[in-house]
């Protein structure tokens, strides 16, 4: 027993936190923190429905990183697998101030890629869940017993707006240190510009999702396993705001877990 726990001790203890860079992202929704200048990063999302989501990015400089991202549904499991576009989403992030005594650092970004499934029938093209499209992003952290970072967001998406929702979005969320192996995430979106989706008489080539108006409150725990690797678990939509109707009479609320594998390395 004694070696046993001995060698869990170990395990952990070489697990620390070498990540060069602050976090990027907290379960969906960006931060302030950009890639270092030669350093990329390479991301798998295992989604429900045997989904998968590999997004690469790169550190063209300390205050710029771009990255591409291209989903496949069903590629794990059962039945045919099918892409959710025919070409890559786009992910940028410029750095206007870094983070100072009194200011936050704040970012300017573009995300083209949405959550979820992409639909292309009826009039819609979309994600289940919106991109959030340009974005401004302000992080602020503290030492609280280990990093506290804050993150504040708004955003708009000019190109996903076939259910003529286009209204201003807010989001935010927290990332809390553990200890320098495990990190708490947090985030919530308010979906002010992805709530309006309802189909009372459905067809078959309708979009069978109904908003409720809470938003989308996500959780994660991040884990940085060696020094170039992290991994994730995460939970979305804690508030069940989607439901999805299958069949006639055959409703799935929308909270479902995800795995993420993250590897960094200079290049």
């Amino acid at each position: 027993m004694k070696k046993h726990i001995l060698i869990i001790f170990c395990f952990f203890a070489l697990a620390q936190d070498n990540q060069p860079y602050p976090p990027l992202d907290l379960v969906s929704m960006p931060t302030a923190g950009t890639l270092p200048k030669g350093v990329f990063s390479l991301e798998t999302l295992l989604m429900k429905d045997g989904g998968v989501l590999p997004k690469m990015l790169f550190g063209i400089s300390d205050r710029f990183t771009f990255g591409v991202s291209f989903g496949i549904q069903q590629f794990i499991g059962v039945g045919d697998i099918s892409k959710n576009k025919s070409a890559p989403e786009v992910q940028m992030k410029y750095r206007l101030y870094d983070e100072t005594d009194i200011r936050p650092a704040i970012v300017l970004g573009l995300n083209t890629q949405g959550k979820g499934k992409y639909f292309d029938r009826s009039g819609f093209e979309r994600y289940e869940q919106k991109a959030l499209g340009v974005y401004l992003m302000a992080s602020r952290n503290w030492n609280a017993l280990g990093n506290l970072g804050f993150h504040f967001g708004i955003n708009k998406n000019t190109f996903e707006n076939s259910d003529r929702d286009e209204d201003i979005n807010l989001f935010f969320g927290i990332d809390k240190e553990i200890n320098d192996s495990f990190s708490l995430l947090m985030e919530y979106n308010f979906a002010r510009d992805d709530d309006e989706i309802s189909h009372d008489n459905c067809s078959e080539n309708c979009i069978d999702i109904e908003r409720l108006g809470k938003g989308y409150l996500n959780a994660g725990l991040r884990w940085s396993a060696t020094e170039n690797l992290m991994l994730e678990i995460n939970v979305n939509d804690i508030l069940k705001n989607s439901i999805y109707n299958y069949e006639e009479d055959d409703e799935f609320d929308s909270m479902n877990r995800e795995v993420k594998v993250i590897y960094y390395e200079y290049f």
